[in-house]
């Protein structure tokens, strides 16, 4: 007790100590000058070993959070029953520990990379229940105080929002859901709960599904405290800074913080020279949809190079998806492009590397338009519509109603968010 005590004074002494230290600016800086809790990456076991990967991962101008790819997922903790293996998941534990990066941990309940027992043992609901809720309390017990979020439940939705078939949705139905997020809860009440899944980041029906999960897990009385848009997106077809908007209000209304978890976007390889162009609009455009949403808490790109990218053995052809390339080298224009969505941000140091292109939302053959224009003074109305409070009613690159319902203001929070406050 005495240490987890000591451990959490720690983690809130850094954190209170960062914003009082001079960094040199990066895309973490940037962030954290927005008043998000980080930018950061995935780590896998591939790139631990990599002397040169290790040095740029361990920037935390760069990367203040770190993702654990795979170290913490059922079939790596225990592969068996009731024997657990957490030796790779601390090796990335201590790498968050010894930089003072914030660590996401992931993932607690998911129904890939889950060992066959799981699965194939004919286990009746209340033998699955004790299975999951023991493989949550041991894990979650043993990183308590180190992890600062943790996603408990993956993917458990098809496109069209109805739950997956999974040996805990087949067994238990839908109540495992709040029973993994209590059982979480219990094991440490500090970490900050979250459901994770793609293809969320847009309005519909997959959407609409997991905010019928945050519904759910509420409706028991259980503690979540955000969802995880994961962000595997394609270049060119990335959401506006209109749909990013929009969907992370939507879910941020039902009272939970939204982070972006697993950001890459790929194209067909190699990439051109306009795929990188709109490439660099896509990711300023990601950073901007969080910007305008003070509860989008921050953005983990899933591994920071194409070297170690997961992309193309499961798409052919494709990849070239992420701010560093295979030699480990930086995209500028990529960088910048993200670098130019978080805008200065009242920068504490002065950058070390200008950005040579601000992306707008609207493709070009090369970003080169402003994303810094101030608005000007507050939108005015389209006649005959009105904007529910807490909604969207202006900004940059936003073309919907700006008439607020009555009793309410359009007010600026930035340059790309106005809301009915």
């Amino acid at each position: 007790m005495i240490a987890h005590s000591f451990t959490l004074l720690l983690a809130a002494t850094s954190a209170l100590a960062g914003p009082l230290q001079r960094r040199a600016d990066g895309l973490n800086t940037r962030a954290k000058n927005n008043g998000k809790l980080y930018f950061g990456t995935a780590v896998d076991s591939s790139g631990q070993s990599d002397s040169n990967y290790m040095n740029i991962l361990s920037n935390s101008d760069d990367f203040g959070q770190i993702t654990p790819a795979n170290a913490m997922k059922w079939d790596t903790v225990e592969r068996s029953r009731n024997s657990f293996n957490f030796g790779p998941g601390d090796a990335v534990a201590n790498i968050a520990a010894r930089n003072g990066q914030f660590l996401r941990c992931h993932a607690l309940v998911w129904h890939s990379q889950l060992p066959s027992w799981v699965g194939s043992s004919g286990f009746n609901n209340a033998t699955l229940i004790q299975v999951m809720k023991n493989h949550i309390t041991q894990t979650v017990t043993h990183w308590k105080g180190k992890c600062g979020h943790w996603d408990v439940v993956n993917e458990a939705l098809n496109e069209d929002g109805s739950y997956r078939s999974s040996p805990f949705y087949n067994v238990i139905g839908e109540a495992f859901l709040p029973i993994a997020f209590a059982a979480a809860a219990a094991a440490d009440p500090d970490v900050k709960l979250y459901y994770n899944d793609y293809n969320i980041e847009t309005p519909g029906a997959k959407a609409s599904g997991a905010q019928r999960i945050v519904r759910l897990i509420k409706s028991y009385g259980v503690k979540i405290d955000g969802v995880g848009q994961q962000a595997h997106l394609i270049v060119g077809q990335s959401p506006s800074v209109a749909t990013w908007t929009s969907n992370i209000n939507a879910f941020t209304s039902l009272g939970v913080d939204v982070a972006i978890t697993e950001l890459d976007i790929r194209t067909k390889t190699p990439a051109s020279s306009s795929a990188v162009a709109q490439q660099a609009i896509d990711y300023a455009n990601s950073v901007k949809g969080c910007l305008s949403n003070t509860r989008c808490v921050g953005i983990t790109i899933w591994d920071f190079t194409d070297k170690y990218s997961w992309i193309p053995s499961v798409f052919p052809g494709e990849g070239s998806a992420l701010p560093w390339d295979s030699n480990l080298q930086k995209k500028q224009q990529v960088y910048n492009g993200i670098l130019s969505g978080w805008g200065s941000g009242t920068p504490t140091a002065t950058p070390t590397a200008t950005p040579t292109a601000t992306p707008t939302e609207t493709p070009t053959s090369s970003p080169t338009s402003s994303s810094t224009t101030t608005p000007t003074a507050t939108p005015t109305s389209s006649p005959g519509e009105t904007v529910p409070k807490w909604q969207q009613c202006g900004g940059t690159g936003y073309e919907g109603p700006t008439q607020c319902v009555s009793g309410t203001t359009c007010t600026m929070l930035n340059q790309w968010y106005y809301q009915c406050l």
